[in-house]
């Protein structure tokens, strides 16, 4: 699930982390950046328990309403659908992820008045009241999903839910594109497979053979990475870098010398790109044309090993 410039920005953050704090070593960061990945899945897994409980309210919304002695129009028509569709129950009756909310002890992390107040929200919705009382949508899976889609956009929209997030996940934003991205994907492939959520648990691939090579190759030749970084600078003084900008210049300049399937072209664009979320509104200039120099050098003098056709371009 987690994409490399999801694993470039945890790195980076690992990387500043240490610079502020000598007294903390690799090792303890390199637990926290495994840390912070597992947390990108279990915020998946999350986000996606909160969306199947708050549907599920709407059995104890009908049963509130048929409770009434005088119950209106409204109440006598109102369907619960929205948790006893198909869709919705494919996930609530997964055991794969009922083992997963366990393991990460997720219902721990909210309470059943949070899904009521989220409910109640969402209920006052257009969107929602015609679908609950349009019976033609009783058995349209297509429907029940878009109902679902709208839920989650909701909920995206919603105070509440941002507050939950960052109660339970402060750094959540850092995958926030990520994570919608694959709710969405979840909430249109549903009905739910048996083992839907491996698709979007992070792959070794990415994390440790991409992610934790990059943080040990960074950590251990510093000096090296700043020595040849710093002729470049030229009017610039080093030590009035900023230190995340220099920071991405030596994950930069590791990738361009020890990545040899990345090409240059990736490398530059994406520390460019994080620059602009992370930094100074300065920072993407001078990390673009740092980083140019950096590539025309190394070229030059024969550096840049790139294995393919276009990796140097």
């Amino acid at each position: 699930m987690l994409s490399r410039r999801n694993v470039r920005i945890k790195v980076m953050q690992m990387l500043y982390s240490m610079s502020r704090d000598k007294k903390l070593g690799y090792e303890e960061a390199l637990r926290q950046y495994r840390n912070n990945v597992r947390e990108s899945f279990e915020l998946y897994l999350f986000c996606l328990l909160q969306l199947v409980r708050i549907a599920e309210y709407a059995r104890q919304d009908g049963a509130n309403r048929a409770a009434k002695l005088l119950p209106n129009d409204e109440d006598v028509r109102f369907s619960s659908k929205l948790a006893t569709n198909e869709l919705t129950r494919s996930l609530s009756g997964n055991e794969g992820f009922k083992r997963l909310v366990k393991l990460f002890k997720l219902e721990e992390k909210t309470d059943e008045d949070t899904y009521r107040r989220l409910y109640a929200e969402f209920a006052k919705s257009e969107e929602y009241k015609t679908y609950v009382y349009n019976t033609d949508t009783d058995h349209d899976n297509d429907a029940h999903r878009q109902m679902l889609l709208t839920l989650y956009r909701h909920c995206m929209d919603s105070e509440t839910f941002n507050e939950l997030l960052e109660d339970n996940y402060p750094l959540w934003t850092d995958d926030e594109s990520l994570i919608i991205g694959a709710m969405k994907k979840t909430i249109k492939a549903l009905p739910a497979t048996s083992d839907f959520y491996e698709e979007y648990r992070p792959g070794a691939e990415t994390t440790v053979e991409f992610g934790e090579a990059l943080f040990k190759i960074v950590t251990e030749s510093d000096q090296e990475l700043f020595q040849i970084i710093e002729p470049t600078l030229k009017n610039w003084d080093a030590e009035r870098v900023a230190v995340l900008d220099m920071i991405m210049l030596k994950m930069a300049l590791c990738e361009l010398l020890h990545f040899p399937t990345i090409p240059t072209k990736v490398t530059l664009n994406e520390f460019v790109e994080i620059s602009k979320m992370y930094s100074t509104d300065k920072s993407k200039d001078f990390i673009n044309g740092i980083l140019d120099r950096l590539m025309k050098q190394l070229h030059k003098e024969g550096k840049i090993k790139k294995e393919g056709r276009g990796l140097m371009e």
